[in-house]
């Protein structure tokens, strides 16, 4: 084959090279999906996993920086995180679901029903003092005859008690007597006044009818009880005298008794005078009575810091005596609707009041709220949470456990739910808690916002040699810094703003680049 003919074979197999090229490189084009494919590709996984709604992408070291497709982090050797639509209501905590299914975790629902108050007490039986009578002697005189002999006998209104002998009233009947017939207007007035007197000494009306009706005197005159209930002091004995004023019997009605309940200082408010009670008495179980709030005592028990509720009890059968033990419920009127939470869902520090707000794919809040009064298991809520809102019922302290809620409670405290530090408190004051961590690299960009190194691993935080920003320091970067220098230097976290360095010092020889 001459010079020209080899030529021609070998124009002709380049030729074909390009061609074989060209067809390889337009079939892996076509075989290998575009940066845009794998992001619409992403986005139909993650709908089609949840319906979840990818806002952008960011390095978690450096969470200001957003993007808005998937790729490498340019601050560092790591991958850029998706966040989603549903994150954006600044979840504080989040756990997957099959650790939260293996905490036991229960969630319930803010509602708005009508909360009516409940207090449990307990108290003792007394006599309604507004039902005592005292059946005195007006005048001198002794008992003939005597017939309620025992103290605490049960008597009825009209019974007989004693008969008594007193001179005065007989005397006093014999004027009645004498003038009860006079005819003339001046002789009726004297009668009228007659009969006056008798009332006036305490001659019983039944014995003033009587001297009316038989037109005689009667020197035994019988005292009758005035109402139903106990004969709680008896001052006289058969054939016994007493003077004027001595008081002869005390009888205590039974009709309605009171109960005092010792009640906190704290839980006063919820006892409106006149409210319900449900008494309920160990001597008569299964028997349910009936009260209300007569009186609230104004005295404060300084040892158990309690107060003296007076309540009236309706004891139309007699059933409930002086001393009896009995167990007080108290009801508040109803008001108007009020968010309620189940009672184990707030949680109570001392310093302040939360409830764990549960929000979807596994995130968790914390909410502050104020309390008001408890009932039947349920606590109103003032302030903090809205009607229909999910919340933690229980494994509140494991979720602390599980996903250091604790320290995301003290965010919230400090900035409100942003930073760890507050707005008054620079980042040099960060507690001496907070963990440090040392090692060295070369400072490969500044700015006023961030200044960026190529470090060495930093085995506190298990990290690798990668390049990544760090805040600079509160006090500011040493003088005379520049890209290049080696240094060594120590850092802290700064919550979600990312790292910020603690202190940092140029190294006299360059620093070990061991990234890979």
């Amino acid at each position: 084959m001459n010079s020209r003919s080899k030529l021609f074979v070998f124009v002709a197999a380049l030729a074909l090279l390009g061609v074989g090229a060209a067809a390889g490189y337009w079939w892996s084009s076509r075989s290998r999906p575009s940066t845009h494919d794998l992001t619409v590709a992403s986005d139909q996984k993650a709908s089609a996993e949840g319906e979840r709604k990818v806002l952008y992408w960011h390095d978690p070291m450096v969470p200001g920086a957003k993007f808005d497709k998937p790729g490498k982090s340019p601050f560092m050797d790591m991958q850029l995180v998706p966040v989603y639509a549903d994150d954006e209501g600044g979840a504080a905590v989040r756990v997957s679901p099959s650790v939260t299914q293996s905490l036991g975790i229960r969630i319930g629902k803010v509602e708005k029903v009508v909360l009516q108050s409940r207090l449990s007490a307990v108290g003792s039986v007394a006599f309604d003092e507004r039902l005592l009578e005292f059946v005195p002697a007006r005048v001198d005189g002794y008992v003939r005859r005597l017939h309620v002999k025992a103290p605490l006998q049960r008597v009825r209104r009209g019974q007989p008690l004693a008969d008594i002998v007193a001179p005065e009233w007989l005397a006093a009947q014999e004027e009645y007597l004498a003038l009860l017939d006079a005819q003339s207007e001046r002789g009726r007035s004297m009668s009228d006044a007659a009969r006056q007197r008798l009332v006036v000494l305490g001659v019983p009306e039944a014995t003033i009818r009587d001297i009316e009706r038989h037109r005689k005197t009667n020197p035994t005159t019988t005292l009758y009880a005035p109402i139903d209930g106990v004969l709680a002091e008896l001052g006289v004995r058969e054939g016994a005298a007493f003077m004027a004023g001595a008081p002869l019997f005390r009888i205590n009605g039974l009709r309605t008794v009171w109960a005092n309940a010792r009640v906190p200082e704290a839980q006063v408010s919820m006892i409106p005078m006149g409210s319900t009670v449900e008494v309920r008495a160990t001597g008569w179980p299964g028997t349910t009575f009936e009260g209300r709030v007569a009186e609230l005592l104004p005295e404060v028990d300084l040892q158990t810091r309690t107060l003296s509720v007076r309540v009236v009890i309706d004891n139309p059968d007699f059933k409930l005596s002086p001393g009896m033990f009995v167990s007080l419920q108290f009801v508040g009127k109803a008001g108007e609707p009020q968010l309620v939470v189940p009672t184990e869902a707030v949680i109570t520090t001392g310093e302040r009041t939360a409830v764990i707000v549960a929000r979807g794919y596994g995130g968790f809040d914390v909410a502050d709220v104020t309390v008001g009064m408890e009932s039947d298991g349920k606590t109103a809520i003032l302030s903090g949470l809205q009607e229909g809102q999910s919340i933690v019922l229980s494994g509140q302290f494991l979720i602390d456990s599980e996903a250091s809620l604790k320290s995301s409670i003290n965010r919230l405290t400090a900035t409100g739910g942003g930073d760890t530090q507050s707005a008054e408190t620079p980042a040099a004051a960060a507690p001496a808690s907070r963990p440090v961590h040392l090692t060295k690299g070369t400072i490969t960009a500044i700015t006023p916002e961030a200044i960026t190194i190529a470090h060495d691993p930093v085995p506190s935080l298990e990290w690798g040699a990668m390049t990544m920003s760090f805040q600079p320091p509160a006090k500011g970067l040493p003088p005379g810094l520049t890209v290049g220098d080696p240094v060594s230097f120590s850092f802290a976290s700064a919550g979600q703003s990312g790292y910020r360095i603690d202190s940092i010092t140029v190294l006299n020889e360059p620093a070990t680049d061991s990234r890979p």
